[in-house]
């Protein structure tokens, strides 16, 4: 047994260092960090046990200094195809095409499209269009692996929605067939709407004044 939980303290630190996301990193990293420590206990290897207790330690003081942390978010619109964009897309193109094709971003074209900052970095984008009179169809949405913990999504969604119903918009829809991105439009609040879902895609929508 206590050969097992070594196994499953050292996969836990694996997969931690796997992570693209800071903070899965951090948590993944605890977890498996404390199990070692008591593997370490408990044969009775101190080094073993003092390093995890404190690398636990280390994580613990991180994690609170990200859940503490205040971030300031932004919307900056964008005004073109700029160069800046076409590079951003380039660099997250494999990630970005798990959830959207590249080739049909054209924010000349679209109604609204704004990049989202963080901490004055852009971390994500977001482009629509008009879908019916007053339902704009979100096309992308986007956030960078590093900052997908949900704030982004929040902030667009509920603090921010006021920019979308200033443009005229009572609600947004958006077409997915990404188990993933199903259940992030779940959890900013999107329901699925299958009255508009098409041959490949799931729509799902949400009331902006609801």
């Amino acid at each position: 047994m206590l050969e097992y939980l070594g196994y499953l303290a050292s996969t836990l630190i694996l997969v931690s260092i796997l992570m693209s996301s800071a903070k899965k990193l951090r948590w993944i990293n605890l977890f498996g960090g404390i199990i070692f420590a008591i593997y370490g206990y408990l044969i009775h290897a101190l080094p073993v046990g003092i390093m995890n207790s404190l690398v636990s330690i280390v994580n613990i003081y991180y994690l609170y200094k990200m859940y503490s942390s205040k971030d300031y978010f932004k919307l900056l619109p964008i005004e073109q195809q700029s160069v800046y964009l076409k590079y951003f897309l380039d660099y997250y193109r494999t990630d970005i095409e798990k959830f959207f094709p590249t080739h049909d971003i054209d924010v000349d074209a679209s109604d609204f499209s704004f990049y989202i900052l963080r901490n004055v970095v852009p971390a994500g984008f977001v482009v629509g269009t008009k879908f019916k009179e007053d339902i704009l169809r979100i096309d992308f949405d986007y956030v960078v692996p590093t900052y997908r913990d949900f704030k982004m999504g929040e902030y667009l969604y509920q603090k921010k929605k006021q920019v979308f119903l200033d443009k005229g918009f009572q609600s947004l829809v958006t077409f997915t067939d990404s188990e993933k991105h199903k259940r992030y439009l779940n959890k900013m609040g999107f329901y699925p709407y299958p009255e508009w879902n098409d041959s490949e895609k799931l729509c799902y929508r949400i009331d902006l004044k609801a």
